[in-house]
């Protein structure tokens, strides 16, 4: 049996009732056999990131207790975004979608595996994940980077608003 260990979903929409819909995703996960949603962030809106062309994306992020290795979470988290309406357009990234999961921490794991790298290789990048993180997880560390709030201490905030 796996030892239950501490684990950081990112989440994000930007079509139909995004916020509606992260809150029924939240549910969803807390209903999965192996995930425990400890704690959600306060829900943000941000501007969409790496393709601009698209509404902007409600975001937040779960803090979960997981008894689950960090492949059978992954699926699970695709099953989710599947069950929402989430369909990946070969070569599409940063597209519109009903329902993005990102597996941001696990543990202090540092995985790189073909379709699974934990720490989410951007998340050091991206204050839509870091501002919700450090909502959960004041103290986040990210293996390999250091201190969340120093990695998000020189990006631009100002367009990430709470709602």
């Amino acid at each position: 049996m796996m030892p239950v260990i501490q684990a950081c979903i990112g989440l994000g929409a930007n079509l139909g009732d995004a916020a509606d819909t992260l809150r029924e995703a939240v549910e969803a996960l807390d209903h999965r056999e192996g995930i425990t949603v400890r704690e959600v962030s306060r829900f943000y809106r941000t501007p969409a990131w790496g393709r601009e062309d698209q509404p902007d994306f409600i975001n937040a992020v779960a803090l979960l207790e997981t008894s689950l290795t960090p492949r059978a979470l992954l699926e699970r988290l695709l099953a989710v975004e599947t069950e929402f309406g989430r369909h990946r357009p070969d070569g599409e990234r940063w597209g519109p979608r009903t329902l993005d999961l990102d597996l941001l921490l696990y543990g202090d794991a540092v995985i790189d595996e073909p379709g699974l790298r934990v720490p989410h290789p951007h998340l050091h990048e991206r204050a839509f994940a870091l501002v919700p993180l450090l909502d959960v997880l004041p103290e986040a560390r990210i293996p390999g980077y250091g201190a969340a709030r120093d990695a998000v201490s020189v990006l631009e905030m100002s367009n990430i608003r709470p709602l």
